[in-house]
């Protein structure tokens, strides 16, 4: 009765706070976007953990790049136990000038069982045009480790795939053409509602009709002739605009790991909830009977299977129309309902039209 109490209780005196965000943190400017780069290269220095024999692509890769040293070695007598080919990625951040650095992520891609303690070697970080804009190098930094011994082993978070803070040298410079006339801001969700409040939030900051929809998810903000010898000054102001966002509407769950996450603003109608979980558990026994001493009995097995079916007592839960997906939840996890039943009792809500949202199962 009490946790029932503390139930309603929660329901009753919840309550939604909504926190302005700024422009710039649910849109972007169109022309004004990072750049995808990537390479493949050699981690070397690895003890004992790098691609193993059979990967040819890492031996030959390994050759060729001593063959341009001038070492020339035969293939078939190369191990490479402490080399492992790698995928090397990153992304150029807008007006990266030569000589920026950027971060870059390392990954496996023959059968290395770690990366922890290589060096990355020289690798050129091509555009999708093909031009080298960066190249990496240096030590990885693996946030895991694989140690095995004797037959067993340990294997701690994830170690065939690192990182190398500011590992690559930008070499080349991507031009941006911006138009000296007005800026387009485009939204990443779609709300119409966020689309006008920034539209009018714009107008109001610089006290003039400079903003306007031009589809459901960009605005174009025209630039003032007071800011035409100042385009960023401009840029930074209306970027840093606050406003009230629009409320997700969405549930998301995630079956295999139990998450779920949702937004402040889903509701529900009158519905009752009940969920109880069936359990049947099966024991097989075996019985051996010995036959007394200088009998001329045998030995006797007995199988016995016991069958136990037990189903929890579910009490049956009212919820009034209006409260918010967020304060049941709360609700359901102060009665010590697990992330995988209140993933079950979403999906019944929503059967039962009484979800006012969104439900997304990934």
């Amino acid at each position: 009765m009490r946790k029932l109490l503390s139930f309603l209780i929660v329901i009753i005196f919840a309550y939604n706070s909504y926190a302005y965000v700024k422009i710039k943190d649910i849109a972007q400017v169109n022309g004004i976007r990072d750049n995808q780069l990537i390479g493949y290269g050699l981690v070397v220095g690895l003890n004992g953990t790098g691609d193993k024999s059979g990967t040819e692509f890492t031996i030959q890769s390994l050759v060729n790049m001593l063959d341009r040293m001038g070492i020339t070695v035969d293939k078939d007598k190369v191990k490479v136990k402490n080399v492992a080919a790698v995928m090397v990625t990153a992304k150029l951040p807008p007006f990266a000038k030569a000589g920026t650095r950027v971060d870059v992520t390392v990954s496996s891609i023959g059968d290395a069982k770690s990366l922890e303690g290589g060096t990355l070697l020289m690798t050129p970080l091509s555009g999708p045009d093909g031009k080298i804009y960066a190249v990496a190098q240096g030590p990885l930094s693996v946030g895991g480790m694989n140690v095995s011994s004797g037959g067993g082993g340990t294997v701690k978070n994830h170690p065939t795939v690192g990182r190398i803070p500011n590992g690559a040298l930008v070499e080349r410079e991507i031009p941006y053409t911006l138009d000296n006339n007005y800026i387009t801001l485009a939204f990443e969700r779609d709300s119409i509602s966020d689309l006008i409040k920034a539209k009018n939030a714009i107008n109001k900051y610089f006290r003039q009709e400079i903003a306007f929809a031009d589809s459901p998810k960009t605005i174009k903000v025209t630039i003032p002739d007071s800011y035409k010898n100042n385009f960023y000054d401009f840029l930074d102001k209306v970027l840093h605009i606050e406003i009230d966002p629009e409320p997700s509407s969405k549930v998301v769950v995630d079956e295999r790991t139990g998450t779920i996450v949702m937004g402040s603003d889903v509701r529900i109608s009158t519905v009752a909830v009940s969920h109880g979980n069936l359990t049947i558990k099966i024991t097989n026994t075996v019985e051996i009977s010995q036959p007394n001493s200088f009998s001329q009995g045998t030995t006797a097995v007995t199988a016995n299977q016991n069958t136990e079916v037990k189903e929890e007592d579910a009490k049956l839960m009212v919820i009034p129309e209006g409260v918010r997906i967020s304060d049941l939840v709360k609700a359901l996890n102060s009665l010590g309902v697990s992330p995988r039943d209140l993933i079950a009792i979403l999906q019944a809500i929503k059967a039962a039209g009484a979800l006012q949202g969104e439900l997304e199962v990934i």
